[in-house]
């Protein structure tokens, strides 16, 4: 409790400070909200939106994340408590969400209280990740026990595209895991990133991130100083999904049996977010 009241104190006092060093912009500034899939850069769209707190008065740290499933249990949250979660963020806040596309939440995330981002990455990349995060890199995950117990890397990628449906842990394969973002990729108001392009394109895509709040909110600090602003955020050592700077590390790990499977279960999903054009892959 002392813990949590120290940190909220020292989070208003330094929003505060902000407000004073740019008292001569706009006040009521719509929250950064970055909604991100597992796996897919979550800390990497964090550090980003954390970089505008250098050319506006926004908070110089992130309010909080929310999560829709509790970490070490795998227990779902109630819907409710993502709706309090958003309704306590304030003006100037930045905030960070593993946050399903339901009808109330994208209600609050599509009104001006917000400007929303949603990333996202290949699925293939994704699985891929999970097997190495939850097998080697946090060890009071839900499913850590059950993936050492494996006796190998092709089984545990089999259980992160499949799920585990004999399980009373909620955990199903990854388009279903999946589908409860697709609401986002509809909404106008929300910015969708592909990670790949932070990647390749990031020139452009964090330029597509500024502009996405400067539509909203016109800055007087040039453009170029506030791309300048974002791209001096980004720490790629905070960042495990980053680190690597690679895309498409799934073709050093699939066989033609975890293609077939995913391609069954997930084979419309990579159609939908543009990484496939067809099943010929």
């Amino acid at each position: 409790m002392l813990k949590s009241f120290l940190r909220s104190t020292v989070y208003h006092a330094e929003k505060g400070l902000q407000r004073l060093r740019f008292a001569s912009g706009p006040a009521d500034l719509p929250i950064l909200l970055g909604i991100s899939f597992p796996k897919s850069g979550t800390h990497l769209l964090d550090q980003i939106l954390l970089g505008f707190a250098n050319v506006a008065p926004y908070s110089k740290r992130l309010h909080s994340f929310y999560a829709e499933y509790e970490g070490e249990s795998g227990k779902k949250r109630d819907p409710q408590q993502a709706l309090n979660w958003l309704d306590s963020l304030r003006p100037r806040d930045i905030a960070s969400a593993h946050l399903f596309a339901r009808p109330e939440a994208v209600a609050r995330v599509c009104s001006p209280k917000f400007a929303p981002y949603f990333i996202f990455r290949d699925p293939r990349d994704v699985v891929v990740s999970h097997v190495f995060y939850v097998t080697d890199m946090e060890a009071r995950h839900v499913h850590h026990d059950y993936y050492q117990s494996l006796p190998d890397f092709d089984a545990r990628l089999k259980v992160s595209i499949l799920g585990r449906p004999d399980t009373g842990i909620e955990f199903p394969n990854i388009a279903e895991r999946f589908t409860p973002y697709l609401g986002w990729l509809d909404r106008p108001e929300v910015l969708t990133v592909h990670f790949e392009d932070l990647i390749h394109a990031r020139a452009a895509t964090l330029t597509r991130i500024m502009d996405h709040l400067l539509n909203r909110l016109p800055l007087q600090t040039p453009r170029q100083l506030i791309l300048d602003a974002l791209e001096a955020s980004i720490n790629p050592t905070k960042s495990p999904t980053f680190r690597s700077g690679k895309t498409g590390e799934w073709k050093k790990h699939f066989t033609e049996e975890h293609k077939k499977i995913f391609k069954e279960v997930a084979g419309e999903l990579l159609i939908r977010l543009g990484y496939e054009k067809d099943g010929n892959w």
